[in-house]
């Protein structure tokens, strides 16, 4: 009975690392996928300055090419920022997996390596409040970007809708009087 006492025990001991195995998983699949995400929008835009750099005597093409390098920025930003949280994730998951090892270890060598498991977890611990970190600088560089974005796309609206303007008034309307 006190064999299956000691077995229930470890097996309890080892769950924790096991659910935050699972947490940095799953944090790796969604960080993994929003890195591609910015990757892919890096590439667009930087498609997009090669077109305006190849119409580059056509007027207004200065301001649109200015917004295309800022989003190339934020872009490039948030891959950086992405993977910096990636490797942390990694790094995590090594480090709650051999946690995981070395309760089972632990407990067949030696008991007064009992306080090894609780570096891990801790360094494992440490490593995913440091990709939050990141990963909420990222969520901020990826929000400042999409308003950038909306409001140049605001700015040209509110241009466009002033030609119309200018356009929809009677010839009368425009001449001055002497």
């Amino acid at each position: 009975m006190d064999t299956l006492d000691q077995t229930l025990a470890i097996l309890s001991a080892m769950i924790t690392p096991v659910v935050l195995i699972m947490a940095s998983s799953s944090l790796i699949l969604s960080t993994s996928q929003r890195l591609s995400r910015s990757i892919a929008r890096a590439r667009d835009v930087s498609d997009a300055i090669k077109e305006l750099l190849a119409q580059a005597d056509q007027a207004g093409n200065s301001a649109e090419l200015h917004v295309h390098i800022q989003q190339l920025e934020f872009a490039s930003r948030r891959a950086r920022l992405l993977q910096a949280a990636m490797t942390s994730l990694y790094v995590t998951l090594f480090f709650f997996v051999a946690s995981c090892i070395s309760i089972a270890v632990v407990y067949f060598v030696s008991s007064r390596y009992a306080w090894f498991p609780i570096v891990l977890d801790l360094l494992g611990v440490g490593g995913l409040c440091y990709a939050s970190i990141l990963l909420v600088k990222e969520s901020s560089v990826a929000l400042s970007a999409v308003h950038s974005e909306m409001q140049h796309t605001m700015q040209q609206f509110e241009r466009h809708r002033q030609r119309q303007r200018r356009h929809s008034y009677p010839f009368w309307f425009w001449r001055t009087r002497d």
